[in-house]
């Protein structure tokens, strides 16, 4: 059946063409209505707002995912090919650590850094992790307030940033500056910046830069058994990261250690409630905790939209021509949500048999920190319904202004009392 248009868009169907203000609230609240839309109408359109061609399909979405004649590194050399105005003097910290970011370039420095990055994020290593964060989790849960809380600030969040600034060695008490630095970095990312959001950010990657050289330092002189630590020592063919290599390294792994898990944390929490009935019945074996897991990934992902370029003239889908330089944007969210690639997309069906979620990207630029992700998410939330099986909605959860990184403003909660009427 075709969806009807949603009537904040206009679509223009002979060319592909749409009209769709990403903040427009009642998208940005529930973008799927508008993907269930152009799943009938067409799942390849030119998004005018942004100005370049989205792919929202499976299929493109993991073809071009993989496809090498993309990459994420700009062939014009800028780090995102826009700013606020032609100078971007004003953004010389930030773009001095997206230059060295193995998440903006592609091989062969793409694949030196994230082979050295990578040992320390394998699944066995990250298993390592489980009591740790079970222990995290309770304690977080203990500090509730009886009444309800809000679990964004009091455990979505202090969870992950404790754990990779456990993982890297930099003290934990730095978690809310942490934090603060990542939010005002990742606003770059954004529709709609401005030049305020500009000079923020570059602040940003400048502090956080400097504090991290000082830990940097002393683990030369120090050495532990942290991630800095590693990052330090690593070698593959005798090469190490560089200064600039190691410290762009680690503060993506903070921020993109954190960040998407936060929003995933809220999102899970808020679509395991909306099912009703007793959440702990979600995560009773551990195969039905990651088989939850997994369909919480699929059913509400945290990222939405990630962009490539094209590095060649290439045809990225029926009439869809494109030339070197050419950005395009691959709906994560809207391809977890394909009719044809998944039975009744829009229910919530932990263990269902097609589960194939683009969550975590896919190709040479696949999260390196999925296990970790996973691995927080599985004990976290099993954690919290085990703990507190009557936690309930306090009022409607509402998501904030950012279509890019779909995530909650607020998930206010309340826990019902071990007696009463319900039992």
């Amino acid at each position: 059946m075709t969806e009807l248009m949603p009537s904040y868009l206009v679509f223009d169907p002979a060319n592909r063409r749409l009209r769709l203000d990403p903040h427009e609230p009642a998208f940005f609240q529930n973008p799927y209505e508008t993907y269930a839309f152009l799943h009938g109408a067409s799942s390849a359109f030119f998004w005018e707002d942004y100005g370049f061609w989205c792919f929202g399909g499976f299929d493109d979405v993991n073809r071009l995912l993989r496809d090498r004649r993309f990459g994420r590194q700009n062939p014009a050399g800028i780090p995102d090919g826009r700013g606020v105005g032609a100078d971007r003097s004003h953004l010389r910290a930030f773009d001095g650590i997206e230059a060295n970011s193995m998440l903006e370039l592609e091989p062969p420095v793409h694949t030196r850094l994230r082979t050295l990055v990578n040992r320390a994020f394998v699944s066995r290593q990250v298993e390592r992790l489980r009591p740790r964060v079970g222990a995290l989790a309770n304690e977080l849960i203990d500090r509730f307030e009886p009444d309800g809380v809000d679990l964004l600030p009091s455990f979505a969040s202090p969870l992950p940033i404790t754990i990779i600034a456990e993982m890297l060695g930099v003290p934990v008490e730095m978690g809310p500056q942490l934090l603060d630095w990542s939010h005002k970095m990742v606003a770059m990312y954004m529709h709609g910046r401005t030049r305020e959001t500009e000079e923020t950010a570059n602040r940003a990657a400048r502090d956080f830069s400097d504090f991290l050289r000082g830990y940097v330092a002393e683990r030369r002189k120090q050495p532990g058994d942290d991630l800095l630590s590693l990052l330090i020592a690593a070698q593959e063919d005798g090469q190490k990261l560089s200064e600039d290599e190691l410290l762009s390294s680690a503060i993506l792994l903070l921020n993109a250690g954190h960040e998407a898990t936060v929003h995933q944390t809220g999102n899970a929490v808020r679509s395991i409630l909306a099912q009703g009935g007793d959440p702990s019945r979600f995560f009773t074996t551990p195969d039905a905790t990651a088989a939850t897991v997994e369909e919480c990934l699929r059913f509400d992902a945290p990222l939405h939209m990630f962009l490539r370029y094209a590095y060649e003239e290439i045809e990225a889908g029926p009439g869809i021509l494109l030339k070197p330089g050419d950005k395009i944007a691959l709906l994560l969210g809207m391809a977890n949500h394909d009719p044809l690639a998944f039975a009744e997309p829009g229910a919530f069906r932990p263990g269902r048999g097609d589960q194939k979620n683009v969550s975590f990207g896919a190709g040479i630029h696949f999260c390196i920190g999925a296990p970790l992700a996973r691995l927080e998410l599985q004990v976290s939330l099993k954690t919290l319904f085990d703990r507190q099986p009557r936690l309930h909605l306090a009022e409607g959860p509402r998501f904030r202004d950012t279509f890019h990184f779909h995530g909650l403003e607020r998930l206010a909660v309340a826990f019902r009392p071990a007696t009463g009427p319900d039992d």
